[in-house]
């Protein structure tokens, strides 16, 4: 049985400062990794991976690199729809060492599907994709009139 901390009695019930109380709890939970669980003693189990990017908005272009170490480029497919960009694949285990010979592994194998809003339409005729050290380097050169621009909003 949980403890309430004492509250004096010349103070009334706020029922907004146990709703603050609980939002707090609530964004402590999520903002701990979900994803990592301990499994068994010693193992931890992971649900989905995707590469992690870096996204560069440059004045005419948009450069994004991926990590995407230990495969090859055929393992993997990259669309561009307007200012989305998808990268997808799948990461082979290697079967080298057999599992009950193995006492932790935290490197991630599996499909990928990562889904990633452009800061600005990309000309996807004109992407250029290279692939070296296990880093995915994609320049993808800004559509004319595609641009954000601030707009001034006149108060009557």
């Amino acid at each position: 049985m949980d403890l309430m901390p004492w509250k004096p009695l010349d103070r009334l019930w706020d029922p907004f400062s146990e709703i603050e109380q609980l939002q707090e709890r609530m964004n402590s939970l999520f903002s701990s990794s979900l994803a990592r669980f301990p499994e068994k003693k010693g193992q931890m189990m992971f649900k989905g991976w995707g590469p992690e990017v870096d996204i560069h908005d440059l004045k005419d272009k948009v450069m994004v690199k991926a990590d995407i170490p230990g495969m090859e480029k055929k393992d993997f497919d990259i669309s561009v729809y307007g200012n989305t960009l998808v990268i997808k694949g799948e990461k082979k285990h290697a079967q080298e060492i057999k599992e009950k010979d193995c006492v932790r592994s935290e490197r991630f194998y599996g499909s990928f599907n990562r889904t990633v809003t452009l800061p600005a339409e990309v000309d996807d005729r004109r992407v250029k994709a290279t692939y070296k050290e296990g880093v995915l380097e994609l320049i993808l050169p800004k559509k004319k009139g595609s641009r954000y621009r601030n707009i001034k909003v006149e108060v009557k």
